[in-house]
């Protein structure tokens, strides 16, 4: 390297940093940057509400689901008026949609339940109709998916009542659910 340019390189540089002073040449005033830990991470917390949202969902307590009035499943948002039970079971709210579950699995049929719910609230339809069957092709001729959308539909924000549906709209195997309007 040529020793002028070296100087004059040199020169330019140190007319650059005109009147900034130099550290001391031993390390303990030396700045040592190291970068921030990272953000916790709730992992147990995580895990606490994951718990929580299986145990909330979990099918097992909704098989042992105890049917008012016999076998005749009906449910009633709680704070709301006894009339509108008795208006669904009288077929007053026409029916605007239905879902047909039968031969499905309780994982198929609980991820049908809630997109046909979302679909029906989007197109503002209140009152519906599950099929869910009586169970004849169950094990032992029990019917599962009943019980399990019983319980699914009394977990729903948006469900306000339900009933077992008329004798003409599928009776035993099928449910009338209402659903609460847009706001």
């Amino acid at each position: 390297m040529n020793r002028t340019l070296d100087d004059a390189s040199r020169a330019l540089f140190r007319e650059a940093v005109g009147d900034a002073i130099p550290l001391a040449s031993d390390h303990t005033r030396r700045v040592h940057h190291e970068p921030p830990p990272p953000p916790a991470i709730p992992r147990q917390r995580d895990k606490d509400e994951r718990a929580a949202l299986s145990e909330s969902l979990s099918d097992v307590d909704l098989l042992q689901l105890a049917l008012e009035g016999g076998d005749e499943a009906t449910w009633l948002k709680p704070g709301l008026s006894p009339r509108v039970l008795k208006d669904l079971r009288r077929g007053r709210w026409v029916v605007q949609a239905h879902l047909d579950l039968h031969g499905m699995q309780r994982d198929e049929a609980r991820q049908q339940v809630i997109l046909f719910l979302a679909e029906c609230l989007a197109l503002d339809q209140r009152c519906v109709r599950i099929v869910h069957g009586k169970g004849h092709g169950s094990p032992g001729r029990i019917p599962v998916l009943k019980r399990l959308v019983l319980g699914w539909l009394a977990q729903r924000l948006e469900v306000l009542a339900y009933c077992q549906a008329r004798t003409v709209e599928g009776g035993a195997g099928a449910v009338i659910v209402l659903l609460q309007g847009k706001r």
